[in-house]
């Protein structure tokens, strides 16, 4: 039996002993826990410090609403859900939504195309989804993979095969060498960058990192970023995904799916409150209490049978006091993990662009900007009917990189003003837009930066209230699991070792549902336990990867990893 299959018990757990669970972070990771627990009859009261659905969660441009429209609506970053999540959508489907008849699932949309657009010279557009060729064989899957990157980019065939065998190796590899060799190693050294032309640098070293996931391709895990690619390049029927390849919301994100989700919890006796978390008490293997402030400053201490940290990774190891570490020592270990920034802007435009159905990647901008148009995807309430009524499209942009010198003041985006940021964004954006989709300075409405980002006077740098973790090379060791020696203690983020093993809502709803697991074997209870997904491995390569255990036990290499 499948979560959900199940008859709903009623909120009742209030008076039951062993059945109160606080849960602190009110992002995915916390929302999903909550779901999870609130179906199964558990007592649960999420405590959140800033807004529910955390970095996912549409942000309001203040004051920007007239004549009784709502705000324009601002976001951390644009959310994109990939066809190989599974675990978003199976709580999606649970939330309801209007008449959808699959609830908030229904709200995805396919993006259709995605642009690759450098300075000075013609863009690519490629179509989005499956390509209509599977493989058979170790040489049908080098040659279709790579007449795919060599049709697709202006990649040498020679690069392109290349690439496509370095990806056939991990592929194969069984999961001893994925952790005990490629988590160690580079992306770049993996690929083998330096050798290679600079198209390849540009798009299968430099794009697949930082672009994805705020990376230096020199520091990504190879186990990591080979992960993603063998789900994006790997699987080119689609076999398995619980949709197209690239989705989006058909509205903002609160709108279409956090907002619902908020009510749907409620519905299964929820409680929110607005506070903050500042310590956690120990008495022997448990914890005895969690120390909170509320919205008004009021402290006091949360007591329950069972605690949830949903916080943020950095926010969760300066939790960490001398009496939790020697409970549960491997905690420690976090101190190694790094954070990135990745933040959103979004200009509002006062006509509809013309750039992309879909992504667009500006592969050479110093900035590492990614962009989606959104008033495209949004059918049921134009942009239009926000702000002042003038605005017709907003292009939503992610700055990757904040520490690269930008084209106008010669400062990296941290260094920047919040207006030389918006500017800077905005000139290197023209530089890549030319003919249709050219941005006109006189379209320009407005801009919004996503509040998180504040700017300190003083010493004239930009602070960041979300960055963002990055999967360096062995840092998985650093990763805690989502439950250890602290009894009732479990953790969830998307730091917490996963399948999906990325920075993302999908890891984060990943190890809600494994920290949810663990609670219920700690509680004895008999409910049915959370579905967790495993990612796509391609079963003709299976007897491969069986092969490759014997190889990587005897210190042998991967048996394609050699001379192309």
């Amino acid at each position: 039996m499948t979560a959900g299959a199940w008859t709903v018990r009623p909120p009742r757990a209030a008076a039951e002993s062993g059945r109160r669970v606080a849960i602190f972070g009110g992002g995915v990771a916390g929302l999903t826990a909550a779901h999870e627990l609130a179906e199964r009859g558990f007592a649960v009261t999420v405590y959140e410090r800033r807004a529910l659905g955390g970095k996912a969660r549409s942000i309001p441009v203040p004051g920007s609403g007239r004549d009784g429209r709502p705000d324009l609506p601002g976001e951390h970053g644009f959310r994109f859900f990939p066809g190989f999540y599974k675990h978003i959508p199976d709580i999606m489907r649970r939330i309801p939504f209007r008449d959808n008849a699959n609830g908030v699932w229904d709200n995805l949309v396919p993006a259709t195309e995605a642009r690759f657009s450098r300075a000075g010279t013609d863009d690519i557009l490629l179509p989005m989804g499956r390509t209509g060729k599977s493989w058979s064989n170790p040489d049908d899957f080098r040659q279709t993979v790579g007449s795919v990157i060599a049709t697709s980019t202006r990649m040498p065939m020679t690069d392109a095969l290349y690439f496509a065998n370095r990806l056939l190796v991990f592929n194969t590899s069984c999961d001893a060498r994925r952790f005990g060799q490629w988590e160690q190693l580079s992306w770049r050294d993996f690929v083998g960058a330096r050798g290679r032309s600079a198209e390849f640098r540009t798009l299968m070293s430099r794009t697949l990192t930082t672009l994805l996931v705020a990376a230096k391709d020199d520091h990504a895990s190879t186990r990591t970023i080979g992960n993603m690619g063998e789900q994006f390049l790997g699987n080119p029927l689609e076999v398995g995904n619980d949709g197209p390849l690239d989705r989006l919301l058909n509205g903002p994100t609160s709108e279409a799916w956090l907002d619902p989700w908020v009510d749907r919890l409620r519905q299964l006796g929820v409680r929110f409150e607005h506070a903050e978390l500042h310590g956690l008490d120990v008495a022997g293997r448990r914890i005895a209490g969690a120390r909170i402030s509320g919205g008004d400053g009021a402290a006091r201490t949360v007591a329950a049978d069972h605690f949830v940290l949903a916080v943020p990774m950095e926010v969760a190891r300066g939790l960490w006091t001398p009496e939790i570490l020697t409970v549960w020592p491997e905690l420690a270990a976090m101190d190694r993990l790094i954070t990135n920034w990745m933040t959103g802007i979004q200009f509002y435009l006062r006509r509809p662009t013309a750039i992309a159905r879909g992504h667009t990647a500006y592969i050479d901008s110093p900035w590492s900007l990614t962009s989606i148009a959104q008033n495209q995807f949004w059918p049921r309430t134009r942009l239009s009917g926000y702000g002042d009524g003038s605005v017709h499209d907003c292009l939503s942009v992610d700055v990757s990189d904040w520490n690269t010198p930008g084209l106008l003041y010669g400062k990296p985006a941290k260094e920047c003003t919040h207006d030389e940021i918006a500017r800077e964004v905005w000139a290197q954006l023209q530089a890549h837009l030319h003919g249709p989709a050219a941005l006109q300075d006189e379209d320009l409405h407005s801009w919004f930066l996503d509040s998180g980002i504040g700017w300190d006077a003083a010493r004239r740098v930009n602070t960041n209230a979300d960055p963002l973790l990055i999967n360096t090379a062995g840092s998985w060791s650093a990763r805690p699991q989502a439950h250890g020696a602290l009894e009732n203690l479990f953790l969830a983020g998307d730091y917490v070792r996963t399948t999906i093993d990325l920075a993302t809502m999908e890891g984060a709803s990943e190890s809600a549902r494994t920290a949810v697991n663990a609670l219920l074997d700690v509680a004895g209870s008999d409910a049915p336990r959370c579905r967790v997904f495993s990612l796509y491995r391609a079963p003709e390569l299976e007897p491969m990867r069986q092969l490759d255990a014997t190889r990587y036990a005897a210190g042998q290499p991967n048996m394609f990893d050699g001379p192309v």
